[in-house]
């Protein structure tokens, strides 16, 4: 019969983000989750499998607990020029937030195990599917009421804004000027007009 969990399931997904987060997956090592968890080896191993599994978890908390940031700003919003920028400036906020310039776990994630681990280029390409599904469906929109241009086609510009939000969350963890950062939105939202 399995044991039953004697701890938060949720806190200890939190502790692990930010050991994960930190320090990267290769850097994170098992020890490092026993004394940020609390946890023992044999409970981290029955509760979570492997580290990987344990990692990929991790990651489907953060990517859920972004869907529904960006979910949440979304309903509210109807107009497709807002919508990007309500995304924009949620991620900025984020930036801006990021006091030990970790950086969007899943963009760093992608960086370094992506090319390395199957399992792990499969989220990323999920999380990237519904990412460019998410935009290019706004950007579809803007152009069907005529706000956004249509030079390129809602995928090719889903795919830019895409990048362009990798992009920034990459060159936020070195420079925080919020003007810098705001002057790039504005100049990644003018090519939609």
């Amino acid at each position: 019969m399995p044991k039953t969990e004697t701890f938060d399931r949720a806190q200890i997904l939190h502790k692990a983000t930010e050991v994960f987060h930190k320090k990267g997956y290769n850097g994170t090592s098992m020890q490092d989750l026993v004394d940020t968890t609390g946890l023992n080896r044999s409970s981290i191993y029955n509760s979570f499998g492997c580290k990987l599994q344990l990692y990929l978890e991790v990651l489907s908390d953060y990517q859920k607990k972004a869907n529904h940031k960006f979910r949440k700003g979304l309903t509210s919003i109807y107009n497709a020029t807002e919508q990007i920028q309500m995304i924009f400036e949620l991620t900025l906020i984020d930036i801006l937030e990021d006091d030990d310039r970790k950086g969007c776990l899943i963009v760093n994630c992608k960086s370094e195990m992506a090319n390395h681990e199957s399992l792990i280029k499969s989220f990323v390409e999920k999380n990237q599917d519904q990412m460019l599904a998410m935009l290019s469906d706004i950007v579809n929109k803007g152009q069907m009421e005529k706000i956004f241009n249509t030079e390129k086609t809602a995928g090719q510009y889903g795919l830019y804004l895409y990048t362009s939000i990798q992009g920034l969350r990459m060159t936020g963890i070195l420079n925080k000027n919020e003007n810098d950062l705001r002057n790039i939105i504005d100049t990644i939202i003018k090519v939609l007009h």
